[in-house]
């Protein structure tokens, strides 16, 4: 089987970035995948040491199949530099994986991401494949939608894609709005509508959203293969509330499902949704928000 390359995405935190590298570097299939880095560059001469202490990191990242730095060195922000490495990427190849620079892996991310990719690589029900969850479960299971920490899509399905936030809101009848919302229990419209009047700089929304909207579900493993080593203050926009979520897991995890979207695991992330409550809420608009701005 045929490894899809790794989309690093970084900016200026080079200890976050060596332990991001280092954790997929241990990952199964690591020898044999291309890791593609796109580091945004630096907003002023105050920045330019961390991103150059990243570039550095990154260039020297060992373990991999190959390791390329794409040269561009102006800064784009967050919305643009993920738009622009997937579309780029997708160019030339027909899948592609995306980590960013805060994010740990189990050893088993590797494995479940091209086995997933390559089990539902042509079934245009499936929008895109995704390392974390924060609820455990039985098998792997789907959620209609998209989600961004660790996640894998094919050129096929990155079409989806739309950057008009304003025109999907429109698109949204109250009913359909009550499930993007899972049922009122995290604000994904609300944040939707921030993209839209331009408080956040978001593509991950803007993909949930389009793939939401279309019916297109994404794979969630069964125990979380991805953990954020992130919200520790570091990032200009992540906050302090830690990254203490499920365990990585420890062994491989079968990404064999019934494609259809799970019932039972949406009501569980709607429970977890709210039982986190606000702080949840300021910890992932923050993700999604993120440090490039």
């Amino acid at each position: 089987m045929k490894l899809s390359p790794v989309i690093f995405l970084c900016y200026k935190r080079p200890e976050h970035t060596r332990r991001t590298l280092e954790a997929l570097a241990r990952n199964r299939g690591a020898a044999d995948t291309d890791l593609l880095v796109f580091c945004d560059g630096a907003r002023d001469d105050s920045e330019r040491g961390a991103v150059d202490a990243v570039r550095a990191a990154a260039s020297a990242a060992s373990g991999f199949r190959s390791v390329t730095v794409d040269p561009s060195g102006g800064h784009c922000g967050l919305a643009v530099s993920v738009i622009r490495a997937v579309t780029l990427t997708l160019e030339t190849h027909r899948a592609a994986i995306v980590v960013e620079d805060d994010l740990e892996t189990s050893p088993w991310f590797l494995d479940y991401m091209n086995s997933a990719l390559a089990m539902y690589a042509d079934d245009e029900r499936v929008a895109s494949i995704h390392g974390y969850t924060p609820v455990p479960a039985e098998l792997s299971f789907f959620l209609r939608g998209a989600d961004c920490w660790g996640w894998g899509v094919w050129r096929r399905s990155w079409k989806l894609f739309d950057p008009d936030a304003a025109a999907l809101a429109a698109r949204f009848t109250p009913e359909l709005r009550r499930r993007f919302d899972f049922d009122g229990a995290f604000p994904y419209f609300k944040m939707l509508n921030d993209q839209a009047v331009g408080k956040i700089d978001s593509w991950a929304i803007r993909f949930h959203a389009a793939a939401f909207l279309a019916g297109k579900l994404t794979l969630y493993p069964a125990r979380t293969l991805v953990r954020n080593i992130g919200m520790d203050g570091s990032g200009t926009h992540c906050g302090c509330d830690g990254g203490g979520d499920a365990p990585l897991s420890p062994s491989r995890v079968d990404p064999a499902a019934e494609v259809a979207e799970s019932e039972a695991m949406r009501e569980k992330f709607a429970a977890y949704f709210r039982a986190s409550g606000s702080t949840l809420w300021r910890r992932l608009k923050g993700r999604l928000e993120w440090l490039w701005q």
